[in-house]
């Protein structure tokens, strides 16, 4: 090997740069060990009290040196960033809505044509791959209208940009830039709240043209909060009350239209209960009807919302009346009835009722009728703050302080005037929810003024981060959302670490039995490429993830193939009668073809992996491209090194030892012979397995087809069967499994799935935890069950949202990575190995690796007892059996081409593939045993979360092994004609 010299100092250098990019991790952890110990001295029980106290200890020392003048801010910036599932977090992809860009940029038009696009593109988009703006184009053509329109969107709006005498195609050429502007707004809206909310390393990017952010938020814990922060428009709108009890009278007379309208259904009901009871119990339920219709006496409306007593006895207070949170959405509807809506007086013609915020820990919230117009416009809106801060009232309770810039210094004045004679109250409303309603005595002049109402310090400083961040340019909702709490964070990287140290462990000893001290040396550098691969990993600023660990445990089983393989041909080298010298120097040059082909195919599964994949799969994939990259050096470059150094003065260095030394020596298996005995059983597997996938299909996660997953803790062994009867009388759709421990759930439903938005999913959660109360410890409050904490131990650990429509986005994502790379792979092939013969034979082999994967699947998902869904997790372990499989045959099939080169057709095509399968025997053997040694180490001791993941790869690397030896060879063979290959032969010694 030449420039040794200079290989040695720059494995030197690198090595001490990526010790140097851990370092970071090393004084970080260090620092917040210390802080957390601080912490838990100063509140040894009360675990709110050791956050805060932690964060402001962190705080307060950031700017301070640690070591060698590296502060704990520049520590932090610059250490190895960890996923959720190994830090806890949230991470969410949100879609801002491109409806509502449209209904903005064309000033809300009412057009028929305009609003029917709308409403088909929504319903195009739940199986569409295109954006959304591509098929509202595609929908209002169907319509056959103008979008020049002066209706729509040749307006005031647009009026710089469009015109009457505009094609459709221009306009629309015109509003794509509009929206793609609008997207970025959001963007950066979102940034500046995000980068104002405290978390470290966060981070957002947008996705694609269709309006999705992704966010990620590491170490996150008030999951509501961020929500809260994320999801708010910041609409901000000042309104003037009307009087609650000229509203309450209308209530009155709607409560009795409501009364008659719902009256002719129950009747019906009763009557239909009554006549289909036939035995004994029928004046038990009658009695119950009599009493339902006592219960209704009150009227639908009035049944659920309870007036304001005090607007009875004075008319001007603002509130009208209470009701409790979960029933608010059907008060709603009574109100949006068009028989209510028709009873309205002249002066209530445009009110617009309003819910208020629920205190902290309640459940009941206030309804206000709000003055407006036609339009439903406000007396003034929140275009006019100039700036908002979280300050106290006089009573020193959190508010929010607002400060007034040009016309509404003057707006701000006269409202406050026309109120204060009045006597009615100003409401401030933030995306629809009032937060205070206050009177006032006297016109304010000055132009600033204060929102106070059921504020906590948080949350009134989260208000004035997203009131001084700007609204949101359209609404925004979470249609993806993952949720992990840090306790089981914890617990995923003390799970990581052992798999990790144990494979390692492994691996290395099996190196040293079958090589013995070139194993050794091959474990100095299997030591130095985990190094490596860390510090890489820190230097990028990528992101470790649970996956990505099993990436890196995979990368060690597999990074030891190319040792393998070198080590294999240096022994042929030697028993062809070579000098050690001269052995180890041809060895590494035979080697280096197929260890360059092995891990490009397995690279270029990885890549697609990345591309198509999204957060934790991105970190697998990240991993595996990093330690192949590492691993290639290190194997052909660290190793030689230390091989070369020891040999050069003349020691003999044994590549075996007295137990291996005549393992697969001398192998002569006729694998060819035996093709057709290895069709038969594959075909019978694969028949077996497809019959399992038409009849019973697999168990698909909700990546694929939407839904909602917790992953609850109980105190004690659960019955999942017992709990999942419980909650499909509540939700009509779950699934429950053990997940882990026997105390651990894994909950799945579709409950209200279709409907998106933070008060959703808080619904449904507290739904949840109702139905799980009977399982439950005694007294565990809804709080407790829900809120994130480093040391939690029962209640909701983690928690995961796909919407449908983007599940249906990630299952066809899923498909073409699959798809791609077969495509890629049997095109490399084709180029390395110049004949299709050998590209049918990798990609023959692959198809029947995934459908016995995918079968071994179908057929034992209710008989493992582990979780076996089909998620993305899965689809990285398919590409990676891709990889892996394609790894031992492109070994295998350059072994071939060698003996072609040397030999040609004189042996007889089928001796020299024989031949060449006998030859590699022992590597193929040999990386697939020290694979699986990791692989299992990971499914038994590695967190539950991949252990389907690790299962998918156990069952590919074994079907991998065998059909590189009994399907791609075979089926390359009875395509392949000798005839070709001795063309090609002529051919190669030609251009020699």
């Amino acid at each position: 090997m030449q420039n040794k010299g200079l290989i040695r100092v720059f494995a030197l250098i690198f090595g001490l740069v990526c010790l140097y990019q851990l370092s970071f991790t090393y004084l970080t952890n260090k620092t917040e060990d210390e802080a957390k110990a601080y912490a838990v001295a100063q509140a040894p029980t009360d675990a709110d009290a050791q956050d805060r106290i932690e964060r402001t200890y962190l705080d307060s020392i950031g700017a301070n040196p640690i070591f060698a003048g590296i502060t704990y801010n520049d520590a932090k910036e610059k250490e190895l960033n960890k996923g959720l599932d190994l830090k806890g977090g949230i991470n969410v992809i949100l879609q801002i809505s491109i409806r509502d860009i449209l209904g903005g940029l064309s000033n809300n038009s009412t057009d028929p044509a305009f609003i029917a696009a709308l409403d088909a593109t929504d319903e195009a988009q739940k199986d569409s791959q295109n954006t959304y703006f591509e098929d509202f184009v595609t929908e209002f053509e169907k319509q056959g209208g103008q979008l020049a329109s002066p209706d729509i969107f040749a307006n005031v709006v647009l009026e710089d940009k469009v015109n009457t005498g505009m094609s459709n195609s221009e306009v629309a050429t015109v509003l794509e830039g509009e929206i793609k502007e609008t997207i970025g707004s959001a963007f950066e809206t979102l940034r500046n709240r995000i980068d104002k909310f405290g978390v470290t390393q966060p981070n957002i990017q947008s996705l694609g043209d269709n309006g999705r952010i992704l966010v990620e938020l590491p170490g996150a814990k008030d999951i509501d909060r961020v929500r809260g922060l994320l999801e708010k428009t910041a609409q901000l709108e000042f309104y003037t009350t009307h009087y609650a009890g000229e509203a309450l009278n209308y209530l009155v007379g709607a409560n009795e239209t409501l009364r008659t309208l719902v009256a002719a259904s129950e009747k019906k009901e009763a009557a239909v209960a009554q006549d289909s009871t036939l035995d004994d119990n029928v004046s038990d339920l009658l009695k119950d009807v009599d009493e339902e219709e006592e219960e209704q006496d009150f009227g639908p409306l009035f049944k659920i919302f309870s007036p304001n007593q005090q607007a009875v006895q004075f008319s001007q207070v603002p509130t009208v009346g209470f009701a409790a949170v979960k029933d608010t959405a059907t008060i709603n509807s009574y109100l949006r009835n068009p028989a209510v809506i028709k009873q309205r007086p002249a002066s209530l013609r445009y009110a617009k009722f309003a819910w208020g915020v629920p205190e902290e820990g309640a459940d009941i919230v206030g309804l206000y009728a709000l003055e407006s117009n036609r339009q439903g416009a406000p007396y003034m809106d929140g275009d006019v703050v100039n700036d908002s801060r979280q300050q106290f009232t006089q009573t020193q309770q959190p508010s929010v302080g607002l400060d007034f810039e040009g016309q509404g210094v003057n707006q701000w004045a006269k409202l406050t005037r026309e109120v204060a004679q009045k006597g009615n109250a100003i409401a401030i409303a933030l995306d629809g929810n009032v937060y205070s309603a206050a009177t006032a005595r006297q016109e304010i002049k000055g132009g600033s003024t204060e929102i106070s109402g059921n504020f906590t310090v948080a949350s009134a400083q989260d208000l004035a981060t997203v009131l001084n961040a700007g609204k949101l340019p359209a609404s925004a909702k979470i249609i993806q959302a993952e949720e992990i709490g840090p306790s089981l964070g914890q617990e995923a990287i003390n799970s990581g670490i052992l798999s990790f140290l144990i494979a390692l462990s492994l691996v290395l000893i099996w190196m040293v039995f079958y090589y013995g001290k070139a194993g050794g040396f091959a474990d100095i550098a299997l030591v130095v490429n985990i190094i490596f691969i860390f510090g890489v990993l820190a230097g990028l600023g990528a992101v470790l993830t649970l996956p990505g660990i099993a990436g890196i445990v995979l990368t060690i089983g597999m990074s030891v193939d190319a040792n393998v393989l070198i080590f294999e041909r240096i022994k042929e080298e030697i028993r062809k009668g070579k000098s050690q010298k001269d052995a180890i120097k041809d060895g590494f040059n035979n080697a280096l073809s197929s260890i360059l082909d092995a891990n490009i195919t397995t690279f270029l599964t990885a890549l697609i992996l990345f591309l198509f994949g999204t957060g934790p799969v991105q970190g697998f994939a990240t991993t595996l491209m990093i330690g192949i990259a590492t691993s290639l050096f290190c194997a052909i470059f660290i190793t030689r090194l230390f091989i070369d150094g020891y040999g050069k003065n003349g020691k003999s260095l044994e590549f075996a030892t007295s137990m291996t030394k005549n393992l697969f020596v001398n192998n002569n298996v006729d694998f060819l012979g035996k093709r057709k005995i290895a069709y038969a059983i594959s075909g019978v597997l694969i028949v077996g397995g497809l019959a399992a996938l038409l009849t019973g299909g697999l168990d698909a996660g909700i990546d694929f087809v939407g839904g909602r997953t917790y992953t609850v803790r109980f105190d004690q062994p659960m019955n999942a069967q017992e709990v999942e009867d419980a909650l499909v009388a509540d939700f009509g759709s779950a699934d429950v499994k053990t997940f882990g421990a026997d105390n651990q759930l894994k909950i799945t439903t579709k409950y209200r799935i279709d409907e998106t938005g933070t008060d959703i999913d808080a619904q449904v959660e507290q739904q949840l935890f109702t139905s799980l109360t009977p399982f439950l410890p005694s007294g565990m409050t809804y709080a407790a069950f829900a809120k994130s904490t480093d040391d939690k131990q029962v209640g909701k650990m983690e928690y995961y949202m796909v919407g449908p429509t983007i599940a249906d986005d990630i299952k066809k994502g899923a498909l073409f990575a699959v798809i791609g790379s077969l495509i890629v792979v049997f095109l490399y092939i084709l180029l390395r190995f110049r004949r299709w013969q050998f590209s049918l034979g990798a990609v023959a082999a692959v198809f029947h690796d995934v459908l016995l994967v995918l079968g071994v699947f179908a057929i034992f998902k209710n008989i493992m007892p582990f979780d076996m869904e089909v998620d993305q997790n899965f689809i990285a372990a398919i590409l990676t059996v891709i990889g892996y499989s394609l790894n031992d045959t492109v070994v295998v099939f350059d072994r071939i081409r060698e003996y072609i080169k040397e030999h040609g057709s004189t042996r007889g095509f089928g001796k020299l593939i024989n031949q060449a399968l006998n030859s590699t025997l022992s590597r193929t053997l040999n990386t697939s045993v020290t694979t699986l040694i990791v692989l299992l180490a990971i499914f038994f001791l590695g967190a539950p979360s991949i252990r389907g993941l690790m299962f998918a790869l156990i069952v590919g690397v074994i079907v991998g092994t065998y059909s590189s030896l009994f399907i791609a060879t075979p089926v390359m063979f009875d395509t392949v004609q000798k005839k070709g290959l001795k063309e090609e032969k002529e051919e190669e010694e030609v251009e020699a």
